[in-house]
């Protein structure tokens, strides 16, 4: 198999990397957007500003050319941004409309607060694709360290043949076909690791970033059901497994928000300075938006839009979560 990764990140780099070792895939190619880094990484075989310390294996090439990536692909992952999911799938079907993919961001349009599903129907696409999501720090996966994900697609015969062929030694995948529910695991688990960043940032302890997390996941459960998940899904890789790493692992881009908002820093300052794209910080006001519009309660994702907004002080927020009315679990 022969696979292009759209996108020159830090988690395209490190999935480009972990499947170009396996066996079943002939060659990867990495496509940057930049001519400028694509032309660093090939030369440097190694990506130093998103993923530094982890060299490309041979059967890995990088592209500045989006149409010379694709077309010579069994498979495209698209590793770009949320932000940048729309145009890239419209380039995809422009020049290889025939080609299957993963899309591998998380999180909400701005805007429309689309999930990524609702987006490629949006822009036409009329291939097999689905969600690669769950678990992962990119740095881990590229040093090779064991790592479980989950692989979503309403075509389950599509999803079960991939999950077979990428899966290999360090690296397994588990074909899912609740697209809705992977997609909502993923994308909301990073405002909750906000949320348990500032608790911990506060030194409120084992307790509360337990709490959290636990009424975390119920909030991620009503919101997806009520957006038509089915709920086993959040207790699996997409919701619980992913919930659990982001919101209390330290590699997590989304915990380390929350905790500079609990030192006081503004948030402009933490973003600019953390040189990576944080989701939680972008898709959190969407989630409010739609799961107000559905009537679904999110009361820890409404106190970090409060944050993020600057409407309310960490502190604040944790003291109008511990005063809502009690209630049966």
């Amino acid at each position: 198999m022969r696979i292009a990764v759209l996108g020159a990140g830090a988690w395209g780099s490190a999935l480009a990397i972990a499947l170009a070792r396996l066996q079943s895939v002939a060659a990867v190619t990495l496509w940057a957007r930049d001519p400028v880094q694509a032309a660093v990484l090939s030369t440097v075989r190694e990506n130093e500003r998103y993923l530094p310390g982890f060299a490309f294996p041979e059967a890995l090439n990088v592209a500045a050319e989006f149409s010379s990536a694709v077309l010579a692909a069994d498979l495209a992952l698209v590793a770009v941004p949320l932000a940048g999911l729309r145009t890239t799938l419209d380039a995809l079907r422009k020049s290889a409309p025939k080609l299957p993919f993963l899309w591998l961001c998380k999180g909400l349009e701005a805007g429309s607060g689309l999930l990524p599903h609702q987006l490629a129907a949006e822009v036409g696409v009329d291939v097999p694709c689905g969600a690669l999501t769950g678990p992962s720090f990119a740095q881990e996966v590229a040093r090779g360290l064991p790592t479980a994900l989950c692989l979503a697609s309403r075509d389950s015969n599509f999803s079960r043949a991939l999950a077979h062929a990428l899966s290999g030694p360090r690296l397994r995948l588990y074909a899912n076909d609740d697209v809705v529910g992977a997609e909502v695991g993923g994308a909301v688990k990073n405002v909750l690791a906000i949320a348990t960043g500032i608790s911990d940032g506060l030194g409120l302890g084992a307790n509360a970033r337990a709490a959290l997390i636990t009424r975390g996941l119920a909030e991620i459960t009503r919101f997806g059901v009520a957006l038509g998940g089915r709920r086993e899904t959040f207790m699996g890789l997409a919701g619980m497994g992913d919930l659990i790493l982001t919101a209390t692992g330290d590699l997590s881009r989304n915990r380390r928000v929350g905790l500079a908002l609990a030192s006081g820093r503004p948030l402009a300052a933490i973003t600019r300075e953390l040189g990576h794209v944080a989701e939680g910080v972008f898709c959190a006001r969407e989630v409010s938006r739609r799961a107000a519009a559905l009537a679904v309660d999110m009361p820890i994702t409404e106190v970090v839009c409060a944050v993020l907004e600057g409407r309310m002080a960490p502190g604040l927020a944790v003291e109008q979560l511990m005063g809502r009315d009690t209630k049966d679990e």
